[in-house]
């Protein structure tokens, strides 16, 4: 049978129920995978701060905190694969599967770190069997918002998606850095763990869904059992063909190896090298990004189905760009509120870039490739563990605070180039 397109995907809210929240208070499925993703998000994100932690503590290096952050994230190099899967099985399953196998994931590393202080090879292996739970799943977490809440409420549902990362980005951090600073450091994984299990059963309620979209005896339908070669390649060749898609994973590419390594791997450093702050100091730190984040969600939620997408998510992103040279210059000066006061704008933009980046490859993508899109999207996303080698082996010589400035500009450079090159990118209105 065909699958399912946006047009036949369960109906948007009527035109008199709109709102920044029409999504989560029309649409129960997406409601019961919003929930699911505030716990999951909640535990990767104590996990990323604990962490993180931990190794430089362990270490007192931002050459070994870089290769523990390529490890950690080296399972997005595995995007393309994970997106023939959320083309060809059903979506709701894959993600039961893999909270699954985060719950079990941290709940290993916390009762190590309990019993004994956990060398850094354990550590690093630690990070990646987590890593292995949460990157893989994300194309059939992003595609599954679609088949949802259909094409006219996808901003508004990635949006809220974006929300819900950022509201466990201002609470991950904070409780992280608080109860390291209270009760050690297993105490914080444990929590991260049971933010896991929660997850879990938030996804219960979607258990009667065919492809996460329909109901049992639904229209939708997993993809034809074509080889996973084929469908790997097809889709490759179906995405990179279109000028648009490629031009949207391209500026997704480029954030990834330029900037995203900084915030997943040096604000440790940035912390406690350039501000002189604690574990609870940085937990608040990256607490205003958090904020910052769920502020630009709740703009983008309101916006609904707005038209100049392709112009803020170019434009939008070349200021985040802007802003991050910014806090590596107030960093350096030791400026303590002018950083926080950045980090928090830093988050506002950053939650735009990655509501539209998902938003627009979706709309610029054929329905029957776009849990493959999406798949590439992470693969673009997986560079970061190597970039994140080659700026923190920048880092070790010209310091974390030079790297991310310059770092930063060739963004900025890439993006005004990108302009020029392909002005239909930032005149889409994707309407």
């Amino acid at each position: 049978m065909p699958r399912q397109t946006p047009l036949d995907a369960p109906p948007s809210p009527a035109p008199g129920r709109t709102g920044p929240l029409a999504s989560l208070r029309e649409n129960p499925g997406f409601r019961a995978l919003w929930v699911s993703n505030v716990f999951f998000f909640g535990g990767a994100w104590i996990q990323t701060m604990v962490l993180g932690w931990i190794v430089f503590e362990t270490t007192r290096s931002e050459l070994h905190l870089a290769v523990f952050t390529a490890v950690r994230l080296a399972p997005m190099l595995l995007g393309p694969f994970a997106g023939v899967l959320s083309d060809r099985y059903d979506r709701v399953r894959l993600l039961t599967l893999a909270c699954g196998w985060a719950l079990a994931a941290a709940a290993t590393v916390s009762g190590l770190e309990s019993l004994t202080h956990v060398p850094y090879w354990a550590l690093v292996l630690g990070g990646l069997a987590i890593g292995l739970a949460q990157s893989p799943s994300q194309p059939a977490r992003s595609a599954l918002v679609l088949s949802l809440v259909g094409r006219r409420n996808l901003s508004n549902a990635n949006a809220l998606n974006a929300m819900a990362m950022n509201m466990t980005q201002v609470v991950g951090p904070a409780l992280g850095g608080a109860l390291i600073s209270a009760f050690g450091a297993p105490a914080a994984l444990w929590i991260s763990s049971a933010w896991y299990a929660a997850s879990l059963l938030a996804l219960w309620p979607l258990r009667h869904t065919e492809r996460g979209g329909t109901e049992r005896g639904g229209t939708e339908q997993p993809a034809a059992a074509e080889p996973v070669v084929a469908m790997l390649v097809g889709g490759l060749r179906a995405v990179l063909r279109n000028r648009l898609a490629a031009a949207v994973l391209a500026v997704t590419l480029a954030a990834n190896v330029f900037l995203w390594p900084v915030h997943q791997a040096f604000m440790p450093v940035f912390a406690k090298e350039s501000l002189g702050l604690d574990a609870d100091g940085l937990g608040w730190l990256l607490t205003c990004g958090g904020i910052g984040g769920l502020v630009g969600s709740l703009v983008m939620a309101a916006l609904g189905d707005f038209r100049f997408k392709g112009g803020l998510f170019v434009y939008g992103t070349a200021a985040w760009a802007a802003l991050w040279a910014l806090f590596a210059l107030s960093a350096m000066s030791g400026r303590l509120a002018l950083s926080f006061a950045l980090m928090t704008g830093i988050g506002v933009l950053s939650a735009a870039f990655g509501v539209l980046q998902t938003t627009l490859l979706l709309m610029t993508t054929e329905p029957a490739f776009q849990g493959r899109a999406l798949g590439v999207q992470e693969l673009a996303i997986g560079v970061m563990p190597l970039s994140s080698l080659g700026l923190g082996v920048a880092a070790e010589y010209l310091g974390v605070a030079a790297t991310t400035f310059a770092s930063a500009l060739l963004l900025v450079l890439f993006l005004a180039a990108l302009a020029l090159r392909l002005p239909a990118l930032p005149r889409y209105r994707g309407v």
